[in-house]
């Protein structure tokens, strides 16, 4: 389903994104409309894609991207495999452009050395930590 956003959709996501727990009837208020009106519009979006689900942020001491450039065409599923099996991976991606994965994750020192180890059967990576993060809201 592709639908167009106009800028009741785009108010509307912008309240959950900031606070996903808002009601409906909350949102409503905010964009001068029923809470009723506003659960359709949400429905529509998370049928569209648009709104995929509600989360938290959590905030960690440590956090990193990782480039993987893979050695071996063969191992792909291995180095997927080994990326499931961490619970510090907050997200994986296959990539286009000189890196064949970039992963977000939120090591320690220590686990990431552990991490880095299993991956280096497989492929070079570059690991960028984030120093501080800047908020953009």
């Amino acid at each position: 389903m592709n639908i167009e956003l106009d800028p009741i959709d785009l108010k509307i996501i912008e309240l959950l994104k900031q606070d996903s727990r808002l009601s409906h009837k909350q949102i409503g208020q905010r964009v001068h409309r029923t809470g009723q009106a506003v659960g359709a519009r949400i429905a529509q979006l998370m049928d569209a894609g648009i709104i995929k689900n509600y989360t938290i942020a959590l905030q960690y001491e440590h956090k990193q991207f990782i480039q993987l450039f893979m050695n071996d065409q063969q191992a792909f599923i291995e180095v997927e495999h080994l990326v499931k099996q961490y619970e510090q991976v907050d997200e994986c991606f296959k990539i286009l452009g000189n890196a064949c994965y970039m992963i977000v994750s939120h090591f320690n020192p220590a686990q990431l050395n552990d991490f880095i180890e299993q991956l280096s059967k497989w492929c070079r990576y570059s690991v960028e930590t984030v120093m501080r993060e800047i908020a953009t809201t």
